[in-house]
This record gives structure tokens, C-alpha cells and sequence, in this order.
């Protein structure tokens, strides 16, 4: 951003940096901070909605021109009232209101006024929960946390958790930053247990992957998972030495689950080759386009007949519908999981990097566990200890804090309104000819398009006898359309490529539903938006009456 010069000279020394360090530089700033913090924490969505736009139409080019400085003054130039006024009026209108409820493309919406309070005080206290010398109590609450989720999902019995809760020789699972680094960190225990160091082996973890292997007459590691499965799974394959093409992906049914009878065929080819062993076998509970949930528990005896595969549950979306009672069944399954990723600021409405990984065996981390003499020692009560993260904030105060505020049946509301919203719009989307339901919602996802009248397929129709050309319209119609909704700032849809095997690419409208004030009036409004601009603005420029 272009620097704008302070009316005054400011300085950079030691009484000035005691003063600013501790507390506001003057009573200007004071005012302006007062301002507008009081405004976001007591009316966050007003706030929001006041200075953050949906979208902007504004070119990324012309927005970056404004940011081309790259030097670092060697004195001060702005004072905390200039940089939190620059910030609402100049950043936060060109930023994106994810809280809005018009905003119903991606798995960020809007959080409770009370996320910004405890946010805050996780902040201030800048507890590491690295180490209990930086943490002492929080570490002690962070496991507790933890044990609530662990509970949710796996739901083992008193006394289990009366054992491992504070047991310092145990780990339930660990806060990360999202759930990439929570499927690693998954798939890292699953590697280290599957190779681990033994007698007459080498270990994964202490003398790579190329001894390891080597000593167990293996050539190749592989990972079963739906072909809609998240790219951070083939990140994780390329940050643990297997290489993201050791990744297999698994066709998909017709309700875009993991196809059982290919998962199993291709488990026993692997057993069949001495070289290759399957690392671990993933489901998903709320594939990132479709929202589908794979067949868990069929998914989990396949991986017990084949020798007792890890089987890791990708539930970064779907896992707190675990605390709905109406829907917790479509989660069948995922308790006989090794392991469960969730993201914490997806269905648990958290603020940013609040990801978690969760372990049924409370001795599963041991395989990835690391000490220092001057950090980390053995048997310490905090996690740093197993965890991917060195230092990290205390999430755990702002996720418990949360649990108590809403409680299971407050974050069930939420999740029963979200599905069920989803369903009335499937609905309406099937009952107006110009869109084309793609992909029906299990969860609160869905995908559809937009289909115009000359383009619907009919028995004898020009269109039935032109499907590749037919289909590139179609991609290119509903491209258009998301990127002029999007433009046009008024609401926002994302878009995805569904690529299925024996399915040709396919461009959709994806929407998520979270957003509990978003109604089916405003899903109308959305849908009246779309079918104007391609009427208006995008028809006018087709010629479609002369496929050929």
C-alpha cells in the first residue's frame, strides 16, 4: 500500500517503545480503537456488513498496484490510530464478508460475536502450548478438550477416559493449524507404524523411508482413498518421502462414495504383490465438492480383513454432525476409525487455524514423538511433545469456551439447519427448468448448473447428438455466470470442476450451507441473479440454435 506521510515526525526510541508497547500512543488512538473494537465486538455482523463488501468489482491487478512497496521504514510512520483506520476503511472493503448470507461458495462463514472476546483473550494470555513452562494450566484444559472430541467420536467408555484424559504417557489427539496438517499427521503415525524400528528393521522415522523399505523387501507405500478425495492427501504422500503418486484414487458410485467393490479389488491386488503395502485406507466424511460420506463401516471391516490396515477418516467437514442427534447417522462408522481429522473453523464456526487430529489408541502418537532436554522431556503433561506444531496458540481455550457457550444441541441447530436448507434448495433447483441438479446433498453441500432451455437434452434433440460440444457450452455458460455473480458483489457461488472416472469434466455451481441466516428466500434471490445474468448479459452473445 502507498505510504502516506505523518503529519508529524515520528520516532523509534526506547521511551517511545515503552510507551506503545504497554498501552495506546495517545488519546486519538485510544478513541479510534475504542471505535471501532467496540463495534466488532458487540456487533460483529453489523460491522461486517458495514465495511466488507461481498466482493468488489475491482481487478486483483489494480489491487496490487497499491501494494508494491517492499522496504521496511527505519522509523515509525504511522500511529496505531492511522493503521487500525487504514485497516476498516482502505483493507477490510476490498476483503471478503464470509458472514454474510449471501455468501454460500466455500466452507468459511459466518462465527459467533463471541469468537472475536475469546480470540482476543488467547492473544493476551500468548500461552505455547508447546511446553507446560509456557502453559502450565492450559495444557492440563487442552487435554481435557481434546477427551471431549475423542468422546464424540469414538465414544469409548468411562473408563477410558477416567485413564488417558491427564495421563501424561497418553495422547487422544492434537491441535494443528487446518486439516492438512491433520491428515499428515495421521498419515506420519500410519507410516512410522507400519515401518517402524525393530529388530532386524530399519525405521521409517529414524533411517528414511529408503532403508526402511529396502529391509522389508518393499519397492512401494500406497494410499487408498475416493478419487474426490482432498489434495492435502497427495501433499502429505510428498512431504512423507512416498511421492504424491503413491496415492491411489478409488472410482466413486453414482452417490459419489468411495465404490466399495473397486476399493476391495484393489486391496487384493496389493496383496497379492510381496513389494507394494496399502499405508492406510481413507474415508470421507464430507468430500470438499460433493459433501459425501463414504461408507464407513464397510470401509473399516475391509481394512480389518486385509491385516489390519490403518483406516483415517477425513472428517474436516462433516465430523461435528457427530452432535446432531437427527443426523449423527450418516457419520456410521467413523468410531471404528484409527484416526479422524476435523477442522475446527468449518462446523465448529472457529476462527481460523483450528484444526485437530484425534487418535483412538491414546499410544498411536508415540510413533511420531521427539524430546529435548530443554523443552520437551518424557513424560511432561503437554503434547508438543507428539505434536507436528512447535509452538502454537491455545486454541483449546477458544474451541471448550465454545462447547460451553453452545453446547451440543446449539451447534445442532446449526447443523440441522444447514442440511435441511440444503435440501429445500434441491428441491427448488429441480423444480426450475433453467438449472440442472448435479449432485444431490447428503450433507449441506450440493452442485448444480446452469442449463438453458435449447441446450436441455431431449429424445431427437440437435444437443443429444453434440454432447462434446454441448458440454463445452455448458462449462463455459456456467463459468461466466459464477464470475459475473461474483463481480457484481451482490452475493457468491463458488465453482468446481467435477472430474469422475467415466464421467467427462464437468463444470458446477457448488454451494455450502452454514450460514444459519441464510434462508431459501435469499437461495431465490441467488438463483433469480443468475438466471438474469445469463439472459441479459450472456445469451445475447450465444448462437446456440446452431449446434452442429
Amino acid at each position: 500500500m502507498k505510504e502516506k506521510k505523518s503529519r508529524t515526525q515520528l520516532v523509534a526510541d526506547y521511551d517511545t517503545l515503552q510507551r506503545i508497547f504497554h498501552r495506546p500512543e495517545d488519546e486519538q488512538s485510544r478513541n479510534v480503537l475504542t471505535k471501532y473494537m467496540e463495534q466488532i465486538l458487540f456487533g460483529l455482523h453489523d460491522f461486517l456488513q458495514k465495511h466488507v463488501g461481498i466482493t468488489e468489482e475491482i481487478p486483483l491487478k489494480d489491487l496490487a498496484e497499491q501494494f508494491t512497496s517492499s522496504k521496511i521504514a527505519r522509523t515509525p510512520v504511522k500511529k496505531l490510530a492511522d493503521v487500525i483506520t487504514e485497516i476498516i476503511e482502505e483493507i477490510a472493503p476490498q476483503a471478503v464478508n464470509v458472514s454474510s448470507p449471501y455468501f454460500i461458495g466455500h466452507m468459511t462463514s459466518a462465527i459467533p460475536f463471541f469468537m472475536v472476546h475469546l480470540s482476543t483473550i488467547v492473544a493476551a494470555l500468548n500461552q505455547n502450548q508447546v511446553k507446560i513452562e509456557t502453559s502450565k494450566v492450559v495444557s492440563v484444559y487442552e487435554r481435557q478438550v481434546l477427551a471431549k472430541i475423542h468422546r464424540l467420536l469414538f465414544n469409548l467408555d468411562e473408563s477410558f477416559y477416567k485413564t488417558h484424559i491427564q495421563k501424561p504417557e497418553s495422547a487422544l489427539g492434537s491441535f494443528v493449524e487446518d486439516g492438512t496438517l491433520a491428515n499428515l499427521s495421521a498419515l506420519w503415525v500410519a507410516r512410522n507404524r507400519l515401518l517402524p524400528s525393530e529388530s532386524g528393521y530399519s525405521g521409517a522415522e529414524r533411517d528414511g523411508m529408503v532403508r526402511a523399505m529396502h529391509d522389508r523387501g518393499l519397492k512401494k507405500l500406497t494410499i487408498l482413498v475416493s478419487e474426490l478425495g482432498h489434495y492435502s492427501i497427495r501433499k502429505s504422500a510428498g512431504v512423507l518421502g512416498l511421492g504424491y503418486d503413491a496415492i491411489t484414487p478409488i472410482p466413486v458410485d453414482g452417490e459419489n462414495r468411495i465404490d466399495l467393490k473397486e476399493l476391495k479389488r484393489t486391496l487384493e491386488k496389493h496383496q497379492r504383490d510381496p513389494e507394494t503395502a496399502v499405508m492406510a485406507v481413507i474415508g470421507i466424511a464430507g468430500t470438499t465438492e460433493t459433501g459425501a460420506v463414504d461408507p464407513l463401516p464397510t470401509m473399516a471391516e475391509l481394512c480389518h480383513e486385509f491385516g489390519g490396515i490403518h483406516f483415517h477418516v477425513d472428517a474436516a467437514w462433516g465430523g461435528p454432525v457427530l452432535l446432531s442427534e437427527r443426523y449423527r447417522g450418516l457419520l456410521k462408522g467413523i468410531e471404528s476409525a484409527d484416526s479422524v481429522t476435523i477442522d475446527g473453523h468449518k462446523q465448529f464456526y472457529l476462527p481460523m487455524t483450528n484444526g485437530m487430529v484425534f487418535f483412538r489408541d491414546p499410544q498411536a502418537m508415540d510413533a511420531v514423538a521427539y524430546n529435548a532436554a530443554y523443552i520437551n522431556r518424557p513424560g511432561s503433561v503437554d503434547l508438543g511433545i507428539r505434536s507436528l506444531a512447535g509452538s502454537r496458540a491455545a486454541n483449546c481455550l477458544i474451541l471448550g469456551s465454545a462447547l460451553d457457550i453452545m453446547g451440543a444441541e446449539g451447534y445442532a441447530l446449526l447443523i440441522d439447519h444447514g442440511i435441511e436448507l440444503a435440501r429445500i434448495f434441491a428441491k427448488e433447483i429441480i423444480a426450475r427448468p433453467m438449472f440442472e441438479l448435479v449432485t444431490a446433498p447428503e450433507l449441506n453441500i450440493l452442485t448444480y448448473r446452469l442449463v438453458p432451455n435449447e441446450l436441455h437434452v431431449s429424445q431427437g434433440s440437435t444437443a443429444a447428438t453434440n454432447k462434446d460440444v454441448r458440454l463445452q457450452l455448458l462449462n463455459d455458460i456456467n463459468i461466466k455466470v459464477q464470475r459475473m455473480q461474483r463481480e457484481a458483489g451482490k452475493s457468491f457461488v463458488s465453482r468446481t470442476t467435477l472430474r469422475r472416472s467415466d464421467q467427462p469434466d464437468t463444470v458446477v455451481l457448488r454451494v455450502v450451507l452454514m450460514n444459519h441466516r441464510t434462508t431459501p428466500e435469499i437461495l431465490n434471490t441467488i438463483l433469480d441473479e443468475q438466471e438474469d445474468i445469463y439472459l441479459n448479459r450472456i445469451a445475447p452473445t450465444l448462437s446456440l440454435n446452431k449446434i452442429s
